[in-house]
């Protein structure tokens, strides 16, 4: 059966060190982007304002220099853990998978950045690009932090499932992280649109006023389509969390879906304080993080749930058939 433990060598403690300076990173780029400080830079990349070290720097380029300067730290730190996972551990690892999946994401993370800026869709940008681009650099975000998660947890003792059997329990757990990823790419564009139309813009739209992109982000916001589809996904995240705690004899998977299910209540009240004080900063920032912990909650739920159904299966497994399969 899977361990109801963790250890934490020193790779492990790295690794998840790793993940939590990243959600940092994740957290300050909402900032940039919630105060419009995402063209402090100009539309310079790598360099800022055409110097790699800006002089007398406004605010607005301190916090976008910043954002860039602690990317950068991330990137490199992920480079670390897959130097560190092909020396400590052996071909076919899944750490070794993990990390270099990390590494991955995080260039394709690096590009989609310099794309933002490049094509100037920072600062009062409203156009259909930058709502695209936005919902894709949100989606490979929650891809980056899950393999560094998943990285962490193989590296802490966590079993790899191998993807066989439990077909029902596999359709459910990719249904649900899919429906948890549309939600925040719901919840990314509406934070935008947050930033954009402070206060209301209900008399812009009624003239007319608005671009088609912007029409979206304000609906996502104050015609409550995202809160709606926040309720469903609550709803459903909840009643997957519970039917898993059920299914599972013990250990961590049992742990993370109590963990889920007690992050969705937690989102569910963020949001609405969110919604009722117009979307503060800070408020926004809190709503992101909580998030991102219940993706990786999802994440690690369905990791282990998965590994401790093919744990439980092969001690039922003839002896034969599985070494024919071994």
């Amino acid at each position: 059966m899977p361990s109801s433990t963790i250890k934490l060598d020193r790779f492990a403690a790295f690794a998840w060190a790793v993940l939590a300076f990243n959600l940092l990173v994740i957290v300050w780029g909402a900032y940039v982007r919630a105060t419009g400080a995402g063209a402090g830079c100009g539309d310079h990349w790598p360099l800022c304002n055409g110097a790699v070290v800006p002089r007398a720097p406004g605010v607005e380029t301190v916090v976008e220099f910043t954002h860039r300067a602690t990317s950068g730290v991330a990137l490199l730190l992920v480079v670390a853990l897959v130097v560190w996972a092909f020396r400590a551990y052996r071909k076919g690892h899944p750490v070794r998978a993990g990390a270099v999946a990390s590494l991955v994401f995080i260039l394709v993370e690096a590009l989609i950045g310099a794309g933002l800026v490049l094509l100037r869709l920072v600062g009062d940008n409203a156009s259909v690009a930058r709502a695209v681009y936005l919902s894709v650099h949100l989606a490979n975000t929650f891809v980056l932090v899950g393999v560094l998660a998943l990285t962490a947890w193989w590296a802490s003792g966590g079993r790899a499932a191998r993807g066989r059997g439990a077909g029902a329990l596999r359709g459910h757990a990719c249904a649900v992280l899919l429906a948890t990823l549309a939600l925040g790419v719901s919840g990314a564009v509406a934070a935008l649109g947050a930033t954009l139309f402070p206060g209301s813009a209900a008399e812009e739209v009624a003239r007319g006023d608005l671009s088609a992109a912007a029409r979206l982000m304000f609906s996502l916001r104050h015609y409550k389509l995202h809160p709606l589809l926040a309720v469903a996904v609550g709803a459903y995240v909840v009643a997957f969390a519970v039917w898993v705690r059920r299914l599972s004899a013990s250990g961590w998977a049992r742990r993370w879906a109590a963990a889920a299910a007690w992050l969705v209540a937690a989102q569910t009240v963020a949001g609405l304080v969110n919604a009722a004080l117009l979307a503060p900063v800070w408020l926004q920032l809190l709503h992101l993080l909580l998030a991102d912990l219940l993706w990786l909650a999802l994440v690690l739920l369905t990791a282990s749930a998965l590994a401790e159904h093919e744990a439980r299966a092969a001690e039922f497994e003839p002896v034969g058939l599985s070494a024919a399969r071994a």
